[in-house]
């Protein structure tokens, strides 16, 4: 019979109730579900905005990635950037001046866009975010249908912003755009 390192006949296939093989590899997947969870929560929670825009691509990186064509009079928006219904938010920087704005195919299939705030919440300057079709304020919480945007005006509704499609483009104009520059009397941070 071997011994242990007591000197002691060592009995074999004993193995103890907590430690033991079977125990080890209960905590191994208990961990491994856990960790899943976490990444799994972590994923919903970015794309929920959860993290204040932590994980958010800049509206510059997002312009790039959609393709957006900027001159010195327009800003044009390539229709099929916006097929998905996903807004796209972006940002000018006109006379010193941030102005944020978005610009979503609607699910009733209309090209829209409109200011990234509205007349009740604009001293906040947080915006809106999109769940799902709705436009939510960032501040307030108020939900608006994407096929209101660019017809209800007013209140917590997003500020309409003048566009028009040509060709494969959503177009809008730099000057439609400077109107906008009262409702961003403060810089994002």
């Amino acid at each position: 019979m071997p011994k242990n390192c007591h000197g002691k006949e060592k009995k074999v296939g004993r193995t103890s109730k907590v430690g033991g093989r079977a125990g080890g590899r209960a905590w191994i997947a208990v961990l491994l579900i856990g960790g899943l969870i976490l990444v799994l929560a972590v994923a919903k929670g970015t794309r929920a905005g959860w993290f204040g825009g932590i994980f958010q691509k800049s509206p510059a990186e997002v312009a790039k990635a959609a393709g957006v064509v900027e001159t010195a009079e327009t800003v044009k928006i390539p229709l099929k950037s916006l097929e998905s219904g996903k807004a796209i938010f972006l940002q000018a920087d006109l006379g010193g001046q941030q102005i944020h704005y978005f610009a979503l195919k609607s699910s009733d299939a209309v090209y829209r866009a409109a200011y990234d705030t509205c007349d009740v919440c604009f001293r906040a300057n947080r915006g809106y975010r999109q769940e799902a079709d709705l436009m939510v304020c960032n501040n307030c919480g108020q939900q608006f249908p994407s096929v209101k945007v660019n017809v209800v005006k007013g209140g917590c509704n997003p500020a309409p912003l003048a566009r028009k499609v040509e060709g494969e483009y959503l177009v809008i104009q730099k000057t439609d755009i400077a109107a906008g520059g009262p409702f961003f009397v403060s810089r994002r941070s």
